[in-house]
Order: C-alpha cells, then sequence, then structure tokens
C-alpha cells in the first residue's frame, strides 16, 4: 500500500500518513509526496482546503525514522540530511500554505508530527491527543521549527516542552500554541465529511468544544522560568504533584547536551520559520557528528536498554563550544527553499 494516500473529496484535498505499524513514522518519500500534493492542490479552484490525517487508532505522527538517522551516522550516507531538507521545505510549505490547512492531531502526534500538523491554519487535538517534541531524550533537540514554535509559547511552558519532551493532552497542547480547537474524536468522520462541502471556519463552529484542563497552568510550572536547568531542578523540589514529578525525572534524564543546544536555539528562534529552519538544519547536520546522538537512538530504539551513557564533556572542548560547533556553516550544503515553487523560493530571497 501506498504510505501516502491523497484523496479529492468534494472541496477538500485529503492527505492520510498510511503507516499505521509504524505509527506512521515519516520518511523522506512521504514528505515529498506530501509536498507534491500541496503543490498540486494550491493553485487547483476545485480544492479549496486540504485536511491531513493519520492512518489506524494510533496517532497522526510519531515522528522521523530514527533508525534509518542512526544508520546514516554509522555510514554516511548524507540520507539525514537530504531527509531534512525535504521535511522542512514541507514546513515552510504548510506555514506559508495559501488555503486552508487542517490537521487533525488525534493520538500520538510527536517530533515531526508537529512538524506536518502545528504549522497549519487549522489544528484540532481530541481527547486522545498526546503531543510533544521528545527529541532531547535522544541526543537531539525538537527541530522541523519546534524551537520557533516553542520560542513563540507562553516562556515558561514553552521551556517545559522543549527541555524535557513531555507529552501532552488536547487542552496544554492548544495553550502552547501548537494546536487551536479541540473535537472529540467520534466526531472526526462528521466533521471531514462537512469539509467536503463547506469552508473549516464554518464547520469547526459546529463541532469544537473546551477540552478537559491540563497542567500548564498549575504554580510548578514556572519553575522553568529560572535561568539553568539546576535551578529549575531545585525549583521543582518544592512540588509534591506528579506532573511536575514527571517533568523533574523527565529533565533529569534529558541529554545534557542537547538541553544546552535547545537553550541556544530556543534564544536564537522565534521571529522567521525560515530562518529558525535554517538554523535548525545546521544543528542536525553538525549533530550527526555529536556521539550524544548515535548513543542516544541506541538506548531508545536499537539496543532498547533505555540507558543511554551520555559524554559529559569533549576533551579539548568547552560546554559552549561543544554548542556553538552545531551552529556552524555547512558550506555548499545549506538549507534553500527552491522545492516549493518559484513563488516562495522568491519570496525567500526577498
Amino acid at each position: 500500500m501506498p504510505e501516502i494516500l491523497t484523496e479529492r473529496r468534494g472541496l477538500l484535498g485529503l492527505i492520510t500518513l498510511n503507516r499505521p505499524k509504524a505509527l506512521n513514522a515519516l520518511n523522506a518519500d512521504m514528505c515529498r509526496t506530501i509536498l507534491d500534493a500541496l503543490l498540486e492542490w494550491k493553485d487547483d479552484p476545485n480544492i479549496t482546503q486540504v485536511a491531513v490525517m493519520g492512518a489506524g487508532e494510533r496517532g497522526l505522527c510519531a515522528g522521523g525514522d530514527i533508525v534509518a538517522i542512526h544508520r546514516d551516522i554509522l555510514d554516511r550516507s548524507g540520507a539525514s540530511a537530504d531527509f531534512w531538507r525535504i521535511e522542512y521545505q514541507l514546513n515552510v510549505m504548510i506555514d506559508e500554505y495559501p488555503k486552508p490547512y487542517i490537521a487533525l492531531m488525534d493520538g500520538i502526534v510527536l517530533g515531526g508530527g508537529i512538524g506536518i500538523s502545528a504549522h497549519g491554519s487549522h489544528r484540532i487535538v481530541t481527547e486522545t491527543s498526546r503531543c510533544g517534541m521528545p527529541e532531547v531524550g535522544i541526543g537531539f533537540f525538537p527541530d522541523v521549527g519546534g524551537t520557533h514554535l516553542l520560542a513563540r509559547a507562553p516562556h515558561a511552558a514553552g521551556r517545559l516542552a522543549a527541555l524535557t519532551g513531555i507529552k501532552f493532552g488536547a487542552a496544554d497542547t492548544i495553550s502552547l500554541g501548537l494546536a487551536d480547537s479541540y473535537v472529540p474524536r467520534d466526531r472526526l468522520e462528521s466533521l471531514l465529511a462537512d469539509l467536503e462541502t463547506r469552508p473549516v471556519v464554518d464547520v469547526l463552529a459546529n463541532y469544537a468544544e473546551i477540552p478537559e484542563p491540563g497542567f500548564l497552568q498549575e504554580e510548578w510550572v514556572q519553575a522553568f522560568e529560572e535561568p539553568s536547568t539546576p535551578a529549575v531542578l531545585l525549583a521543582l523540589e518544592q512540588y509534591g504533584t506528579a506532573p511536575a514529578r514527571d517533568a523533574q525525572q523527565a529533565l533529569k534524564a534529558a541529554c545534557p547536551s542537547s538541553v544546552r543546544l535547545v537553550e541556544e536555539l530556543m534564544r536564537l528562534a522565534g521571529a522567521d520559520l525560515r530562518t529558525d529552519l535554517q538554523r535548525e538544519y545546521r544543528a542536525a547536520v553538525n549533530r550527526l557528528d555529536d556521539p550524544d546522538l548515535a548513543e542516544g537512538i541506541r538506548a531508545a530504539v536499537i539496543d532498547k536498554d533505555r540507558n543511554p551513557q551520555w559524554t559529559d564533556a569533549i576533551p579539548s572542548m568547552s560546554h559552549e563550544q561543544r554548542t556553538q560547533r552545531h551552529l556552524a556553516p555547512l558550506p555548499g550544503a545549506e538549507l534553500n527553499f527552491a522545492l516549493l515553487g518559484k513563488d516562495l523560493e522568491e519570496k525567500s530571497r526577498s
């Protein structure tokens, strides 16, 4: 079966990620197919809005194929750089799409799944939504525009999401600015049917409800206003709630070099998605040379021992130097947006 299904349903162009056994994890071919569909429908007068959803019951998308990244670290085929190049171009296309782009963020939506949903114009969560950017747990960082999105979130909440990688339910995903509307899962099929004949702004008014409260409004979240990781951990000690303890444990388990890199990327991000993605692309490609990424993926999905041995220090390199080398230029290989079509390419140069 094709890994991406595209359908025309009346006014609606529907994209379905179709790798349910892999929780619809993205690869380069899938990103190209989605990008091609969006380019085709962009100027099609018969398609007035686009929606994306995931096949199966588990979720929209669990992210990118990190096993392939681990393989690329070992053989250096360039596959990861090629994947990130097309994926980040897709993120920009979604952000700048001239028609409503409706993301059904049902179930698991992590990493790259955030990239194909949270940049859209209408982002819908359900009671089963579990959304997040868990990359610090594998020695990476929130990419696909994650640093851009979380830098624009309420400060403490954005840092919490970026530095711990924990998952959020519907209300908190909306609070973070990663989603807009809550619709119960059992009404999604009816919503899609209505989108075939009516614009999303009219349809959503009949479906959107108020989700159950999350935890981002609780007092302990303000611990993430502290300026450093040790200070955040110390501030969290005074709270005894389960979410606070979960955040504390997640921050302790996060890759320290990733945390430092995320802090720097978040400091620089938020003004312009294209600029932030170009910075993320440099960081992603350069991160292939850091031992923590291979080790994090090994522990998570290769050996599955869940016990990464992080490299605390690299000889003759300070923590600051280690962080800054991720931002170094990629001569002859910088990210551009040429595949987005002439009009968007010209915008990138203006």
